[in-house]
């Protein structure tokens, strides 16, 4: 097991009544609540058994997106980030956040410039890679690397292929030295220096996977994708997610995850 995925904390948020009128870039069918409730709950019970402690805050019900938890946080055990989330009906989450993060964490940044979502960021072993998107403006990017340093980070802003919601709705990372990556963004060259692993065709959806230490989390749904991971040095768990997929989430935006001590 490798230090970066050593997780020992995690925060999520369970999910109001209103998260099925959640944002999503392709439209289509509201996911059921009964559906998200379920697959959110498994979710948490997996971080749980993969060993982590887990802080469960009340639902939003002014803010449909809430339960992406990591959209307007970041946390590292030095610190935590309050962002700017790029859609507008998500920029006033973090401030339900703050208490929290200022209990928990001995720094407690905020961005003040531009916009950037937590789904943007990927963090590698030795930095972490800002990706632009539509959520994600470049003034934005640069303010949060600017706030990255500050607690012993270095960053790297990222162009990413504009079909790309998010880096991390198109990218995870598996260990240390791999990626896991859409067929589009491994080909723009970004992940030069680590391997890269390819999404199978037709399975995109499951790009955004979690591992926590020894256990990556992946979608129930995509099978090759299931296959492709088994080797890499954890468990591969595989989880219902199709409802809440609806709403554009991924395994990593449901949790704030660290180390403490």
């Amino acid at each position: 097991m490798t230090r970066i995925f050593d997780f020992t904390d995690a925060i999520v948020r369970r999910p109001g009544a209103s998260v099925v009128k959640g944002l999503r870039a392709g439209g289509g069918a509201d996911p059921t609540l009964d559906g998200v409730l379920a697959e959110h709950a498994g979710y948490v019970a997996a971080l749980r058994s993969a060993g982590l402690a887990v802080q469960e805050l009340d639902p939003l019900e002014d803010f449909p997106d809430a339960i992406f938890v990591e959209d307007p946080a970041l946390v590292f055990p030095e610190g935590a980030v309050l962002l700017r989330p790029g859609a507008p009906s998500r920029e006033a989450e973090g401030q339900f956040l703050r208490d929290v993060l200022a209990a928990r964490f001995p720094v407690l940044l905020e961005q003040r410039e531009g916009y950037a979502d937590g789904g943007d960021v990927l963090v590698m072993p030795d930095f972490a890679y800002i990706g632009l998107s539509a959520r994600t403006d470049r003034a934005g990017a640069e303010a949060l690397a600017g706030l990255l340093a500050e607690l012993g980070y270095s960053a790297k802003v990222a162009e990413t292929p504009p079909e790309v919601l998010h880096l991390k709705t198109a990218s995870s990372l598996i260990d240390e030295e791999t990626v896991l990556a859409t067929a589009p963004l491994a080909a723009s060259g970004i992940f030069a220096g680590y391997r890269v692993l390819v999404v199978p065709e037709g399975e995109d959806g499951g790009a955004n996977v979690l591992r926590v230490r020894d256990t990556i989390l992946v979608g129930a749904g995509y099978p090759r994708l299931i296959e492709l991971l088994d080797g890499y040095g954890a468990r591969v768990a595989a989880l219902p997610n199709a409802e809440i997929a609806k709403i554009d989430a991924g395994f990593t935006c449901m949790s704030l995850r660290w180390r403490a001590g």
